[in-house]
């Protein structure tokens, strides 16, 4: 950014040591061109100024919501075994064909399971149609 401050004075300079005639149209031109990148200068000058502020203040943020996630959600290497304890199954929603997932709980109530993507009650079918993993026996009546 300094280098191109310096540039700028250094056109501002050599303009004003050429001594531009300034009643001729070249002239008048030059001068406004000189006079816009001193300007611009000055506004990309302010801008990378406010954009370190932005900087600092963005990462001072990421650390204090690091700290607070640390916090809040204690250290990474628990999470993966509390996930493991936990009891779970997923389905595909018929109506919108997302997956989602339902905790074995859940079925223990009577209440309807409904799609949190597409808010449709989702219809869920305990019957085996023998070509499943379920324990009921269906290997041995294939033969």
């Amino acid at each position: 950014m300094e280098n191109f401050l310096k540039k700028v004075a250094y056109l501002k300079g050599y303009a004003d040591g050429l001594d531009i005639n300034e009643k001729t149209d070249e002239g008048k031109l030059l001068k406004k061109i000189i006079e816009v990148i001193d300007e611009m200068a000055d506004v990309v000058s302010d801008l990378d100024a406010e954009q370190g502020e932005l900087i600092e203040q963005v990462e001072s943020i990421d650390e204090d919501l690091a700290e607070l996630e640390s916090v809040f959600y204690g250290d990474d290497e628990d999470d993966d075994d509390e996930d493991d304890d936990l009891d779970y199954f997923e389905i595909e929603c018929p109506n919108c064909k997302e997956t989602v997932y339902i905790d074995d709980d859940f079925l223990d109530d009577d209440s309807p399971i409904i799609c949190p993507n597409c808010d449709q009650e989702i219809e869920l079918d305990f019957s085996c149609d023998g070509d499943c993993d379920c324990g009921h026996g269906h290997d041995d009546k294939q033969d």
